[in-house]
């Protein structure tokens, strides 16, 4: 018969570690984990929204407002496309696209360990959501996106509040696959 020490993990007659077989299903979210990103999501549509309404009632009438001269303005734009306004008039193709990634990202997020080193990588997939989320609405109400921020300097397409969480997180999103989530257990999630 085999002892075990109040340090030593107990191990069965397969000589698995049971405590280690254990831990992976003490990481995962559960619903509590994932329901935190509701508020996160709902408060960064609501400053999508806002500044939607006020560029729509502030700029409407053509007006530019120069933030930075040259460089950085303000001009209202009603996007019927993509991001930049690729793909114009195709609002079933954007919502067909829209509601898979959010099932997308809803998946990850129930199956992201609960793990304070994942905190990081919900924010994103929570950024990324409000973004969707805020330019969707635009799209079912209004049938397009309301754009109003411009980089003059180098004729950058006009973009929004959305755009700006969905390409910042997804560039960090990038930039923490590569270099912080890199051991193999990191990736346990996609099985």
């Amino acid at each position: 018969m085999m002892q075990t020490t109040p340090n030593s993990s107990s191990s069965d007659r397969s000589g698995t570690d049971k405590t280690s077989a254990a831990s992976p299903q003490n990481n995962r979210p559960g619903l509590g984990q994932f329901l935190w990103c509701i508020p996160l999501v709902a408060v960064l549509i609501i400053i999508d929204q806002i500044t939607k309404r006020i560029a729509v009632n502030v700029l409407a009438d053509g007006l530019r407002i120069p933030l930075i001269n040259g460089v950085l303005e303000f001009t209202f734009v009603q996007n019927r496309g993509a991001a930049f306004g690729i793909m114009q008039n195709a609002l079933p193709f954007f919502v067909v696209i829209t509601l898979a990634a959010l099932c997308v990202i809803t998946y990850f997020l129930l199956h992201i360990p609960s793990q304070k080193r994942y905190l990081p990588l919900r924010i994103c997939l929570c950024f990324i959501a409000a973004g969707a989320i805020g330019n969707f609405i635009d799209r079912l109400r209004l049938s397009y996106v309301r754009d109003f921020i411009y980089f003059s300097l180098i004729d950058f397409p006009v973009f929004n509040v959305a755009d700006i969480y969905i390409t910042c997180a997804t560039i960090l999103l990038v930039l923490l696959m590569l270099f912080y989530y890199r051991d193999e257990d990191d990736f346990s999630l996609l099985k």
